[in-house]
């Protein structure tokens, strides 16, 4: 046999190859993920201890922080996020001394093919694979904390199957995903409330009411104490310095790495669970641990500025490019907090290039930007097949009251900006978005 015969396939083949012949959206129950670890000897039980965050708005934030915070502290940290930007090894960060690296393909490759095999052609999704793909990762390599982000919902979510867990984080809840998790407030949060374990910390961001009402209500009934933003801790700035006050402490820190008033809020929440975590490992945890940490976080497609490649050069002198990726009214009202500020400092339009799915409310995303951004273009979105009609999402977007059109393109809406001198430019509105926009500047997200 030739050696041709034998050469093994890439991590992108073999998830190609399991897109072609599973479901690529989600299945919100855990029997074929629960049947398939036991298949692998339950890998998820064999952990290092895990933080494992929820919520709607601010977990890839939250977890970008705390991940630096325990890095800082000499911590070796495995993580898991989703969605990625460009590669699917984004997902997977595994602890290493002075930080974590993405998983090598090789590595990626080896798991992915050995939880197709013992899956054997049975029903599943695509997702469940990938999320067997991290319990097995995370416990053949040493670490000493795990943080695994869940990938939509919680209750019946498949990252939802250890049955212990150190730590739980809940990020602020909104609207989104209203098919899978319900119409309310309270629905949403009963289903990302569902992480929550017996007698198991909890660290839970700023909330609704609402949303905090249902929180509350499942911590009582597994025993769980909440350290709840606003009550028990709170961040915030003052003077170009960030303080974060808990019952024990008062602590004067840098302002974090990450731009926007809102990652104030999501820094104070990591750093209340980096606190609560030494106090549950033993590990030691200093003020200067916790600067380093905010001053390293990095978390690409947030608000993030693109300061070279081919995005930039293509738009006139002067002009800004912004990327922004999140995709709910909740995340559209934090954008247009940080463009006010901005413009507070610094007067110039607002040129927003946008793209959704069409499982996203962009009435309601609009509505919370029309008095930020002058002129919006719309774009389709190249990473995916379910993105809305960029003649759909100029229409939707002039009922919200914005100067709206449509392009073909990116680029060709880049092109439209050649007349401007001095402007901020916004490509916003999905992480697949975000994510063509990194390929073609051909800048790596990470």
């Amino acid at each position: 046999m030739s050696g041709g015969h034998n050469k093994k396939k890439t991590s992108e083949e073999l998830i190609e190859a399991l897109m072609a012949n599973h479901p690529k959206g989600y299945d919100l129950s855990l029997g074929r993920i629960t049947s398939l670890l036991e298949k692998l000897g339950n890998p998820q039980h064999k952990l290092p201890p895990v933080i494992h965050v929820a919520g709607t708005n601010g977990k890839g934030s939250a977890i970008a922080f705390t991940r630096a915070i325990l890095e800082a502290a000499g911590l070796l940290v495995h993580v898991h996020t989703s969605p990625h930007l460009v590669n699917w090894h984004e997902r997977y960060r595994m602890g290493a001394k002075g930080g974590g690296q993405l998983v090598k393909d090789a590595v990626l490759a080896d798991a992915i093919a050995r939880v197709a095999k013992a899956n054997d052609g049975e029903p599943i999704t695509v997702f469940e694979v990938l999320t067997v793909v991290i319990f097995l990762l995370f416990s053949e390599n040493p670490a000493d904390v795990c943080l695994i982000e869940v990938g939509l919902g919680g209750r019946f979510d498949a990252t939802n199957v250890m049955e212990k867990t150190a730590l739980t984080i809940i990020t602020p809840i909104s609207i989104d995903h209203e098919s899978y998790l319900g119409d309310t407030l309270a629905k949403i949060a009963f289903e990302k409330a569902g992480i929550i374990k017996q007698q198991t910390p909890v660290i839970v961001g700023p909330q609704e009411e609402e949303a905090l009402a249902v929180i509350e209500q499942q911590g009582v009934k597994n025993s769980a104490p909440l350290t709840i933003a606003g009550q028990d801790f709170d961040g915030h700035s003052v003077n170009g310095r960030m303080i974060f006050q808990d019952e024990n402490c008062l602590l004067d820190l840098d302002i974090p790495k990450l731009p926007g008033e809102h990652q104030i809020s999501n820094a104070a929440t990591a750093i209340a669970a980096a606190r609560c975590f030494s106090n549950i490992s033993g590990m030691n945890l200093t003020t200067p641990m916790i600067d380093e940490g905010l001053s390293k976080a990095d978390w690409p497609g947030r608000m993030q500025k693109i300061t070279k490649g081919k995005l930039l050069d293509s738009v006139p002198k002067g002009c800004e490019v912004w990327l922004d990726g999140g995709h709910n009214p909740g995340a559209a009202t934090m954008v247009a907090n940080f463009l006010e500020i901005m413009n507070r400092a610094n007067p110039r339009p607002v040129i927003m290039i946008c793209g959704m799915l069409n499982t996203k409310d962009p009435a309601g995303y609009f509505d919370e930007l029309s008095s930020q951004v002058d002129q919006l273009l719309a774009v389709p979105i190249l990473s995916s097949d379910a993105g809305i009609t960029p003649v759909e999402l100029a229409k939707i977007a002039r009922k919200s009251g914005l100067a709206a059109t449509h392009c073909l393109s990116l680029p060709q809406a880049l092109g439209k900006i050649k007349e401007k001198k001095d402007c901020i430019i916004l490509i916003a509105g999905s992480l697949y978005l975000v994510g063509d926009a990194l390929a073609q500047n051909d800048t790596p997200p990470i």
